[in-house]
């Protein structure tokens, strides 16, 4: 059976005609592949002569006498080698079912859809994906195609979304999304989650999807300064500590404070965050209310309302002060986010928005291949202070 096919393949192929082709091809720069690339119509060929093997061998072994051929049937093929009209042989019992392209099948490069969903995940627009591939593969797509296409990531983004979580992360920061540490030192992105606004209720429910999802205990709570956001997480977790982003208190702050007095109010500033210990640190607070308290009462004010979620970073080392005193490490992460997001204007459905920041996650992940630094002594002093969650993973008392 398979002679039959092997002959007439080789009997409808000039492979010299083949050689001399992709010969001129190479000399004067022409592609081998994609649009009028040499070595499609050789492709289209081989398949067709397949075909007829195939139709032959289906005939002879038909037990029914007066089947016979019936014409072709053609269709548009992609390939990796370009786009071609395809002539499928047909029977009139219509018994023949093709095995190298079959009936259905318009596609012979089962990578076409990996790679639109690469270049999807690697921020490119559908207007630029549509480019690439009629470029490389010389097949048109519209942006409906596309979307149908990166549609397969929803189950898999739910998926993501709720999949098992740690019962104990030492760091976790959040705004909007959740990025964690875990006892290894690895970073991870728990989840991203979306809101008109970042009220109480918006934060109580993220925390709630993260304990229902396993997390039984979170050490540090990195966070900036929403209103009512401690309170959040205490009433989730209740013996989390929480720390206020440094920076972004120095923001807020700076916003009050006259241009001409900025550069001397930093420098006073710089001496509360940088001091040694949290005593010293409240030494300095105070000379600062006593320098400004009169004219910058509300900033001052600030301070000493926020101060105890602002100050709990003091009792630990250098390191670990470095990795939890500011919520720039998710911040960071929503700049790499926007890289792969800035590409579409618009986006026309919460669906949309999802897969591209599901994309861009998991590029970002890609390059969280190693531990934090200084992570051993990091674990060693969350030892001494959360000494029940280090030892058994949670906190039961």
């Amino acid at each position: 059976m398979s002679q039959k096919i092997v002959t007439r393949t080789t009997g409808l192929v000039d492979y010299k005609e083949l050689e001399t082709n992709i010969l001129s091809s190479i000399r004067e720069g022409r592609p081998l592949t994609g649009r009028d690339g040499a070595l499609t119509p050789f492709i289209k060929r081989l398949l067709e002569a397949s075909l007829e093997g195939e139709i032959e061998n289906h005939l002879l072994a038909e037990s029914e006498e007066n089947n016979r051929r019936n014409g072709r049937n053609g269709k548009t093929l992609r390939t990796s080698a370009g786009s071609f009209e395809l002539l499928t042989p047909r029977d009139r019992e219509g018994s023949f079912e093709p095995q190298i392209v079959k009936k259905r099948q318009t596609s012979l490069h089962p990578e076409l859809e990996t790679k639109i969903l690469s270049t999807f995940a690697s921020g490119m627009s559908y207007r630029d994906i549509a480019s690439h591939v009629e470029e490389i593969y010389d097949h048109k797509i519209s942006a409906a195609e596309i979307s149908s296409i990166t549609d397969k990531l929803l189950p898999v983004i739910n998926e993501w979304r709720s999949r098992p979580l740690q019962s104990v992360y030492p760091i976790v920061f959040m705004r909007p999304a959740a990025k964690g540490v875990d006892q290894n030192g690895r970073k991870e992105v728990l989840g991203f989650y979306l809101a008109e606004s970042e009220g109480a209720n918006f934060w109580l429910g993220v925390l709630n999807d993260l304990k229902e999802r396993g997390v039984e205990d979170i050490l540090i709570a990195c966070v900036d300064g929403l209103k009512s956001f401690p309170a959040a997480i205490n009433s989730v977790f209740p013996k989390a500590e929480v720390q206020l982003c440094i920076v972004h208190q120095i923001r807020n702050s700076l916003k009050y404070v006259s241009s001409k007095d900025v550069k001397v109010f930093m420098n006073d500033l710089k001496k509360i965050y940088r001091a040694s210990s949290k005593e010293i640190a409240e030494n300095y607070l105070l000379e600062l209310e006593e320098k400004w308290g009169e004219k910058y009462p509300l900033v001052i004010r600030s301070w000493q309302n926020n101060w105890e979620n602002l100050s709990g970073y003091f009792k630990y080392s250098g390191p670990v002060r470095k990795l939890i005193y500011t919520t720039n490490p998710i911040e960071g992460l929503h700049r790499q986010i926007r890289k792969f997001t800035k590409t579409k204007g618009s986006f026309t459905s919460t669906n949309a928005l999802y897969k591209q920041v599901y994309c861009a996650i998991k590029k970002i992940e890609q390059k969280w291949i190693i531990a934090l630094p200084n992570w051993a002594l990091t674990m060693s002093q969350l030892g001494i202070f959360f000494p029940k969650s280090m030892s058994s993973n949670s906190r039961m008392s």
